[in-house]
């Protein structure tokens, strides 16, 4: 069996502080990885999707591209739990008003700085009013699954990609 435990999309189309959205989406990587080590308490490992230009999915029809990735974290030790998942997406909105990004002022799937979802933690399924897992429509989100794909196929060494999903 696999070691992946869990994965988070980060999606941006308007600049930051740090710049465009390249530009924030790879500023955040190793802020990221901290928030992960910090909240797990463990050194877990790492892979992330390249960076991928996507075109919006609803909301305003003259929103700019996005540019999406997907980290996965592999090798956490602990169970899944609802409490932890739900600790875990405040240091991710944390992370997302470090770039600029004000939830209460938004449009619903409008431009934004910076998004980061939490797709999955291992086996763990639960909804909550703030955070569902796994992501309910990560499925239909090619903004999703192709950065998704792309980082298992990273993932993959000398297996190749069959073997890992079975």
């Amino acid at each position: 069996m696999h070691n992946l435990s869990l994965a988070v999309a980060l999606g941006a189309n308007l600049p930051s502080a740090v710049g465009g959205p390249r530009d924030t989406l790879l500023a955040v990587r190793p802020l990221l990885e901290q928030t992960i080590r910090d909240w797990s308490g463990q050194q877990p490992g790492f892979r992330w999707s390249p960076l991928m230009q996507t075109d919006p999915v609803g909301g305003p029809a003259d929103q700019p591209n996005y540019v999406n990735a997907v980290l996965l974290v592999n090798g956490l030790e602990a169970s899944p739990s609802a409490t932890a998942a739900l600790e875990l997406l405040d240091q991710l909105h944390a992370l997302e008003r470090r770039y600029g990004r004000n939830r209460d002022r938004e449009q619903r799937w409008g431009p934004r700085t910076l998004d980061l979802d939490l797709l999955f933690w291992g086996e763990l399924r639960f909804e909550h009013p703030r955070l569902v897992l796994p992501h309910p429509r990560m499925h239909l989100r090619m903004f999703v699954l192709e950065p998704l794909l792309a980082a298992m196929q990273a993932d993959c060494g000398d297996r190749g990609f069959t073997e890992w999903c079975l």
